[in-house]
């Protein structure tokens, strides 16, 4: 088991996702930077489904009860290992009783920990992605315990791996929405001329632009939306949808974020900057 001595500020188990269900209303969920957990389970060599511990803005503190092995990616989170520094994309090997801590959020915002084997939360419609209220609880608490597999003997392939890191990043990538057609070029202007500041309303369902651009009068059947699905409200305000989003919405959708996109945003916080770019 793995003790949680301290939780952290919002800290969860995510997989890939939560899929086939979205016409009940369920969100996909799952981690919100998919590269950097698909590149801790890698070195892991765990499979691409393998659960992660997603860690937002402040790092929980972890006591091991049995040998494994640990990698760490996202977003930079001063860690240590029995006191020692440990660093992000790299292969560290635990025993029962060390203590894994996190410090001073460096850069980025969710910082993600990778098991050998994955974390072994109960699956809910197929996935171990916490989301109440279709899981119990939507986050972890103190005092709470995760099982995972021992592993007493792994040989890794690689070692560490020298990431691109996408934390400087600020320019999201874009294709055009079903509702594209209704921007007139003063709405292209203003969405892709300038930056926008992300608002204090950002979260796991969603991402609030501060800056509004210019409004529009139309008026539409509520239909699909996706993680990524950028949505224009009738004021000119812009609302990204993210992985525990509504899986069906009422305003135009006007862009949808690439993928590397939607994990280029998931590490921002309030008050960073991005732009648009059509792709």
């Amino acid at each position: 088991m793995l003790r949680l001595l301290k939780a952290g500020f919002f800290t969860t188990i995510q997989d890939d996702g939560r899929f086939g269900f979205r016409h009940k209303g369920v969100p996909v969920s799952g981690v919100m930077d998919a590269l950097s957990a698909t590149k801790v389970n890698m070195l892991l060599e765990n499979r691409p489904d393998a659960a992660t511990m997603e860690i937002t803005m402040t790092g929980p503190t972890l006591e091991f009860e049995e040998d494994t092995y640990i990698s760490l990616g996202g977003a930079e989170l001063t860690a240590t290992l029995n006191n020692e520094p440990i660093t992000n994309y790299k292969v560290y090997k635990v025993v029962s009783g060390d203590i894994l801590s996190y410090g001073k959020l460096e850069q980025g915002l969710r910082g993600y920990l990778g098991i050998k084997n994955g974390f072994k939360t109960p699956k809910v419609l197929g996935s171990r992605s916490f989301y109440a209220p279709i899981t119990e609880v939507n986050c972890l608490k103190d005092r709470n315990a995760i099982s995972y597999e021992a592993c007493g003997n792994f040989e890794p392939k690689l070692e560490a791996l020298k990431v691109d890191s996408l934390l400087s990043q600020t320019i999201l990538e874009v294709h055009k929405g079903p509702e594209y057609g209704i921007l007139t070029d003063r709405h292209l202007e203003a969405l892709f001329a300038k930056e926008f500041t992300i608002a204090k309303e950002n979260n796991r369902m969603a991402y609030q632009l501060k800056q509004p651009i210019l409004g529009h009068d139309r008026s539409m059947l509520t239909s699909a939306t996706l993680p990524g699905t950028v949505q224009l409200t009738p004021a000119g305000k812009l609302i990204i949808l993210m992985k525990d989003g509504q899986t069906t919405g009422g305003y135009p959708r006007i862009v949808q974020l690439s993928e590397k996109s939607v994990a280029v945003l998931a590490q921002k916080k309030f008050g960073d900057l991005v732009s648009f770019k059509l792709i």
